[in-house]
């Protein structure tokens, strides 16, 4: 994690006196995403396969984002990004899951809540009909993992994750000259110590007015471990948003 750290810092320092935006600019997006979730949870030794053992499907993922850019030398920009992902559903547990004992088969309903927050540090390296952002993003991940008996003893199960990751950013769009058309990605990543996160989209653009209009895909992966619980997920779909810039 430490040369990740130095390594962003210093391709941001370097960076910073390459090019800043000439104006200020404030924007705000609301976003909606239809994703898919496949993978694994584990509490101490025992795992449960998110998908096929706790069937769980998507309620609809809310994606809040706003930024601000200014002209002032050195001082990054800064983006915000606030992601809630919600899944539930009901399963069968043919193995022990912590306290259910699955043994025989076990009729569970289930409920997986993971909420992202963003604060992104970010620097214009171009800013024309190719625009280019670079930075480091501090993500606080929170999340809890509820697995219900139906029936018998009735017990609970909680897995909670919680933790504070740094992670490389890194921005690019293509204008389309006077059409208010764009093409363009986005993504965070970082692998340490055993864990990784990383967390992609990619887009196309309409502008019209102070109004932003976008839909694309976006795919996230979890490999996280906190203390003896453990979520390896992937998280994917299509997402549709709605802006106003500034």
């Amino acid at each position: 994690m430490r040369k990740v750290m130095i390594a962003a810092g210093s391709a941001m320092v370097m960076t910073s006196s390459m090019a800043m935006s000439d104006v200020l600019g404030v924007g705000a997006t609301v976003s909606y995403w239809d994703s898919d979730l496949s993978g694994e949870a584990a509490n101490n030794s025992d795992v449960v396969d998110l998908e096929n053992d706790l069937n769980l499907s998507s309620d609809g993922n809310a994606n809040l984002e706003a930024y601000f850019e200014h002209p002032v030398p050195i001082l990054p920009n800064i983006r915000l990004n606030r992601t809630s992902i919600e899944q539930s559903g009901s399963g069968e547990l043919s193995a022990d899951f912590d306290v259910i004992q699955g043994v025989g088969s076990v009729d569970v309903k289930s409920d997986l809540d993971l909420t992202q927050f963003d604060v992104t540090l970010y620097y214009e390296i171009l800013d024309n009909w190719a625009n280019v952002d670079l930075g480091i993003t501090g993500r606080t991940l929170d999340g809890e993992l509820i697995v219900r008996e139906q029936g018998g003893a009735a017990r609970v199960s909680r897995t909670e994750f919680e933790g504070t990751i740094p992670m490389g950013y890194l921005a690019a769009q293509i204008d389309m000259p006077f059409t208010g058309v764009s093409v363009g990605a986005q993504g965070n990543i970082i692998s340490y110590d055993g864990d990784s996160i990383s967390d992609f989209n990619a887009y196309g653009q309409y502008e019209i007015s102070l109004l932003r209009l976008r839909a694309g895909y976006r795919q996230m992966s979890i490999d996280y471990e906190d203390s003896d619980d453990t979520l390896d997920v992937k998280i994917g779909g299509p997402f549709a948003s709605v802006g106003l810039t500034f």
